[in-house]
């Protein structure tokens, strides 16, 4: 799934705070939007890997979220947020497409790595890969979802983001295309420093 519809999940689950600790709840939306887009920062570093801890994060979450409930400051719940957020885009990993260049062809059988199981989880395509028009569609519940639930102050950057999110689904298939140009164009000896999914198609 696209970067942006995980920031979009993280700041819909962090909508909580509007119940529990409504006065926490600004650091709570920004920290869950960081931290549900933070593990694809490992795009170019062994993707889905470097980054995605599915059980970690959950485990880190749980601690933090009991130690914000006992002493609740704005570091605390925005710690907790952040690792509550990674944790769900790890998860959500798994329910999206493999790590193919065009993963819409279905090859891949690697989702994203488990550490602590020590194996890639398999896709289940329900978002059959990031930029679908089913991610999008997503992406437009849950960006509709914080609209409606968070103050109106918040709405220009909810629009920039589901904005982001339809240009990307737009781009999507052609970004392949110039990334398989500018594969072919690169000489040899500097293949190696390509991430290997941008080169096995290029390959077969």
């Amino acid at each position: 799934m696209m970067a942006t519809t995980h920031a979009l999940a993280g700041m819909v689950v962090a909508g909580v705070t509007l119940v529990v600790a409504p006065e926490h709840t600004p650091v709570a939306v920004a920290a869950a939007g960081i931290g549900g887009a933070f593990p694809d920062l490992d795009l170019y570093a062994d993707h889905r890997k470097t980054l995605h801890f599915p059980t970690y994060y959950a485990a880190i979450a749980a601690v933090l979220a009991a130690v914000a409930i006992a002493v609740p400051s704005q570091f605390s719940v925005g710690l907790a947020w952040f690792f509550v957020a990674a944790a769900l885009h790890s998860r959500m990993d798994a329910f999206g497409g493999g790590l193919e260049l065009k993963p819409w062809r279905g090859t891949s059988e690697r989702a994203v790595y488990d550490h602590y199981r020590g194996r890639w989880l398999r896709p289940r395509r329900w978002i059959r890969y990031d930029g679908a028009p089913e991610d999008l569609a997503l992406a437009l519940v849950l960006g509709g979802i914080c609209l409606a639930i968070y103050p109106a102050s918040i709405d220009p950057v909810i629009a920039v983001v589901v904005g982001i999110s339809a240009v990307y689904t737009l781009l999507r298939k052609p970004m392949v295309w110039i990334v398989e140009r500018l594969v072919d164009a690169l000489p040899p000896t500097l293949l190696d420093r390509v991430p290997e999914r941008f080169v096995e198609d290029f390959r077969s």
